[in-house]
């Protein structure tokens, strides 16, 4: 008998006892499958392996289907590229260029995927904005020392250069890693502010405006001073307009004769005119020196009124505190006044006729000895209890 597989073989030959099988089987009998074709698992059917000319190594799999794949690929029929490689083509997968800092690539285009370490691009080969790389390859990509605050946070390393250098300050700011202020402007809190010097300074001839540390202005100008350029030397004051410094003149009669204050004699002029305060008055100081203007005169006099002015402060002060000690004093001497008079004792004296009689009261000393009252070596106490006062010239019993 021929006993032919029911599921490989189409006929047998009677005379020689040949199965003739299907595709995909073979043996004697037609019951094992052909090489290129596997088991199917519950059934004795032969599929196809499918294998990928391209990513396997044979056209063979195993019991389960799988096919034997090249270096790079990977699925069950090898035709995917493995993870780190990419570009399935005719031979092979190509790995992926990403500078060992991904281990995935995209498997079309071989962009790599997830930089890490600080890095970016198709090969991970540039660093992420605010990093740079660093000369010394182990280092990767590096942390720019950068303020955001104080500049545009990127920064690059010059060639010949081993440390980087902020990439554009921010105004204001300035050096090497935008950590200085620029000049014109001062150091506040760790923040650069411009200078603020009223527009009285000359950059040309003071490059740094003002202070670094302070903000306080450097050379001032138009006879400016203070600490902001915001006032006039002494000797000078504000113009009507408000913007210049002008010098302060007086006239004397009504003539064109005038004097100006010299720099050196500045100093004088508050003494001058307090005497001129004190010693003439306003009709006669008017008639001697008459003034410009009220806005001269007002500045004339602005020393003399401000000291006055303290002077009174401080004799008012001196004054409201005398008054205070002085209350306080008093209402100590009353307290005490009132102490000394409840813890006296009290003794009353009628005289009646030739006796003299004596009764004493106390609210605070119960036992108050009466023999205290009268020390004289002259006075007795009668066995009765009466009280004898001896007199030069009469005896008086209590």
């Amino acid at each position: 008998l021929c006993n032919c597989s029911l599921v490989g073989s189409v006929e047998c030959n009677r005379t020689t006892g040949q199965c003739h099988c299907l595709a995909g089987y073979t043996g004697p009998r037609c019951h094992t499958c052909a090489h290129g074709f596997f088991p199917e698992q519950g059934s004795q059917r032969c599929q196809p392996c499918g294998c990928s000319p391209t990513g396997a190594t044979s056209d063979q799999c195993d019991h389960s289907g799988k096919c034997q794949c090249k270096v790079g690929v990977t699925d069950l029929k090898c035709d995917r590229c493995s993870e780190g490689y990419y570009r399935f083509n005719e031979t092979t997968c190509e790995p992926c260029q990403c500078n060992n800092h991904s281990q995935t690539c995209d498997s079309s285009t071989g962009t790599c995927l997830d930089c890490h370490e600080n890095t970016e691009g198709k090969h991970c080969e540039l660093c992420k904005e605010g990093f740079y790389r660093s000369t010394h390859p182990a280092h990767g990509c590096r942390h720019c020392p950068c303020s955001i605050v104080a500049s545009t946070g990127t920064c690059h390393i010059q060639p010949g250069e081993t440390v980087p250098r902020c990439d554009r300050c921010r105004p204001g700011y300035t050096g090497l890693n935008c950590n200085q202020c620029d000049k014109g402007y001062y150091n506040s809190d760790s923040i650069c502010v411009r200078c603020k010097c009223n527009g009285n300074v000359d950059p040309a001839l003071s490059p740094s405006v003002c202070q670094p540390d302070s903000g306080e202005c450097i050379g001032c100008l138009y006879h400016t001073t203070g600490f902001h350029c915001e006032l006039c030397e002494e000797g000078y004051s504000r113009d009507p307009v408000g913007t210049n410094c002008t010098r302060k003149e007086a006239t004397l009669g009504p003539g064109p004769t005038e004097f100006t204050s010299a720099p050196n004699a500045t100093k004088a002029t508050p003494f001058s005119t307090a005497v001129l305060n004190s010693t003439l008055s306003p009709t006669t100081l008017q008639t001697v020196f008459p003034l410009s203007s009220s806005e001269n005169s007002t500045s004339a006099f602005a020393d003399v009124s401000w000291t006055q002015f303290n002077i009174i402060i401080l004799t008012v002060i001196i004054i409201v505190v005398v008054l205070l000690m002085g209350f306080v004093g008093a209402v100590y001497m009353y307290r005490e006044y009132q102490n000394r008079k409840l813890n006296a004792p009290f003794w009353t004296i009628e005289l009646k006729e030739d006796n003299i009689s004596f009764s004493s009261y106390h609210d605070s000393i119960p036992n108050a000895d009466v023999s205290g009252l009268l020390e004289d070596d002259g006075n007795e106490v009668a066995p009765n209890g009466q009280l004898t006062l001896t007199t030069p010239m009469h005896n008086y019993k209590a």
